[in-house]
């Protein structure tokens, strides 16, 4: 898994519709459900992977536009270094964009809540997040949080099909961690 950075996000309880009995609150990569902190790709201080290489930078964006961080959660991520591409059940590699600086600072102390994967059709940032978004998540075990618990269970539900004809892809494994502010 590879360090792809930090989101600030405001993240809501489960929707009505998503029949899902163990989803309290969706912790998703994509804002469809859970929005990110700001319409934060106008301020250009993003990563190659559209999110933040660190707090700090989330902090400033948010301070010197004047937007109000409070009610929103940390999030880190890691995402696997391949992405799905469903139509050809085949995994390729990526890269993050290139003409944006990626260096992400690696939290000292991070708190896996489980494995997201969202959609990539255009290539840059997260699309839709199908547990959440087109409620897979009711017919495929996720925990609390509308995460899968493992990398594996999240490659093994990509590879049988059961993300087909959700969203159009590629799909990629993000590792999903809570992070406590400075």
């Amino acid at each position: 898994m590879i360090p792809a950075g930090y989101m600030a996000k405001r993240v809501n309880g489960k929707p009505t519709d998503l029949k899902a009995d163990t989803v309290i609150d969706i912790y998703a990569v994509s804002d469809c459900m859970s929005k990110d902190f700001a319409d934060y790709i106008n301020y250009w201080k993003h990563n190659g992977y559209w999110l933040f290489n660190s707090p700090e930078v989330i902090e400033t964006v948010a301070r010197d536009n004047s937007i109000d961080l409070s009610g929103t959660k940390l999030f880190y991520y890691e995402v696997y270094e391949l992405e799905f591409h469903e139509d050809e059940k085949a995994w390729h590699p990526f890269a993050p964009e290139s003409s944006f600086t990626t260096n992400v600072t690696v939290p000292k102390e991070k708190l896996l809540e489980g494995y997201d994967v969202p959609t990539f059709s255009c290539g840059n940032s997260p699309e839709c997040s199908p547990l959440s978004c087109n409620s897979l998540a009711a017919e495929i075990p996720t925990n609390q949080h509308c995460l899968l618990d493992s990398f594996d269970e999240a490659k093994h539900y990509l590879e049988n099909g059961s993300f087909n004809d959700s969203e159009p892809g590629p799909f990629r494994i993000f590792a999903v961690y809570s992070v406590q502010r400075a």
